[in-house]
């Protein structure tokens, strides 16, 4: 992304919320694509390289939400979700499949370039470094984290985290027994708690759980502290 723009696939039906969008995202310098329905969005999608999708979940031939499914079968770019007040469900299923932010609306076009920047910020932080610091990878019990380069392995096997699972991850890893509640861990990931519900740690967690731990519901390394949020096994039991 450093040698070019970044190329954002921009998806919504609505040309209103096309023009609206896609104007101050070309004028901060961004490369927008433009799809109006879901078919038209993984068409475009196959076709180049995007940095970002921004997509929205009402959509006409196939909806948003299996959109997200199927980019993220595929891809870790991130994705952004347009929802609307009334769609708490939808939210929360998009996190399940997989999107890594959502936007409600009505929403500020200052918010939107905002959550823009953050996404393809986190997305170009969680390149693996050319030369890594001198920072020890952690290793308890089948567990390897490598901090510098982003890279978790779980009982000699690789495995692939989103951005947000890693950072989460981390958190919770860099403070073995220590509790984190979720505003704390949002805070952590995306900068702030706001606007954002809690229970999208609860989602990443789970997936997290399902990536790492023998059996996600008797887990070894991440806890859940009832009523508070979540801790790291302590390294030293």
């Amino acid at each position: 992304m450093a040698d070019r723009s970044a190329r954002i696939l921009l998806v919504d039906d609505e040309q209103s919320i096309q023009t609206l969008l896609s104007y101050p995202l070309r004028k901060e310098g961004y490369d927008v694509v433009q799809a109006t329905d879901g078919r038209e969005a993984l068409d475009r999608f196959d076709e180049q390289v995007f940095d970002l999708v921004v997509l929205d979940l009402m959509l006409p031939k196939i909806d948003g939400l299996e959109v997200c499914r199927r980019l993220r079968s595929r891809s870790s770019v991130p994705i952004i979700m347009l929802t609307a007040k009334s769609e708490e469900i939808d939210k929360v299923v998009g996190l399940e499949l997989g999107a890594d932010d959502y936007i409600t609306k009505p929403f500020s076009l200052r918010e939107f370039s905002s959550r823009i920047k953050a996404a393809l910020r986190r997305a170009e932080m969680s390149r693996p470094a050319e030369t890594a610091p001198d920072e020890v990878p952690l290793c308890v019990r089948d567990l390897r984290i490598d901090f510098p380069k982003r890279t978790v392995r779980v009982r000699g096997d690789d495995v692939q985290l989103t951005y947000v699972e890693f950072e989460i991850l981390s958190a919770l890893a860099r403070g073995p027994g220590r509790v984190f509640t979720r505003d704390m861990l949002l805070a952590r990931v995306w900068g702030d708690s706001a606007y954002r519900d809690p229970r999208t740690i609860d989602v990443h967690i789970r997936h997290l759980r399902e990536k790492i731990e023998r059996d996600p519901k008797d887990p070894e390394y991440l806890f859940t502290v009832r009523g508070v949020g979540y801790r790291f096994r302590d390294t030293e039991l």
